[in-house]
């Protein structure tokens, strides 16, 4: 096979599955990093996105981040293909989101803390509509009560995070699971809505 179609399959590769940018060998590296170095050049020029050392954003994300509205990615972050943020966003160190995942913070943004793990197709939205039964939903005014993730969480697959939730540092979130109140550092907690079925201090 012709180098440049493996090297066009194998961004491919690490676009879904980014983690093993981080264990590339030299002989890729030299031809992956600076192919990631012009995407993240990219997105400063175009966006308010500060981006940290050693970091891999897929080509295919979709990170959009007015003035006022920031993007902050921490050190060796890895942001997965079809991942949609719009900002505010923070993350800390180490924080892994995968493919699929839809962040949008809203007005008080959404906060990640280090060594954090992001399954794929989670939403977490730092925003609500208005509900009220006289007015459409899409002419009320949206709120925003932010929305804040702890260090060395892991979210599981297809979960949904609403506005206004704290999850607290070294919880476990479910797959599946919708999480409407916030959570206690170490707990494990599941369902729709997500209750505390556990504690990590336990396993």
């Amino acid at each position: 096979m012709a180098e440049i179609d493996y090297q066009t399959q194998h961004k491919k590769r690490l676009s879904w599955m980014p983690w093993l940018y981080f264990s590339l060998k030299p002989k890729h590296l030299q031809w992956a990093k600076p192919w990631q170095d012009d995407i993240q050049q990219q997105l400063r020029l175009l966006e308010t996105i500060h981006i940290g050392e050693q970091c891999f954003i897929a080509p295919q994300a979709q990170l959009f981040a007015e003035p006022g509205r920031d993007i902050t990615i921490g050190d060796k972050c890895m942001i997965s293909a079809d991942v949609f943020m719009h900002g505010p966003i923070t993350l800390g160190n180490e924080v892994a989101i995968n493919h699929g995942c839809s962040l949008d913070g809203g007005r008080h943004g959404i906060h990640i803390g280090h060594q954090t793990r992001i399954a794929n197709n989670v939403t977490v939205y730092a925003f609500n509509h208005g509900m009220s039964p006289d007015t459409p939903i899409y002419q009320q005014a949206a709120t925003s009560k932010g929305v804040i993730i702890g260090e060395d969480v892991w979210i599981g697959a297809q979960a949904g995070i609403v506005d206004g939730v704290t999850i607290g540092h070294h919880a476990v979130i479910g797959m599946g699971s919708i999480v409407t109140k916030n959570v206690a550092d170490y707990a494990i907690v599941a369902g729709n809505p997500a209750r505390v079925i556990g504690d990590r201090r336990d396993k």
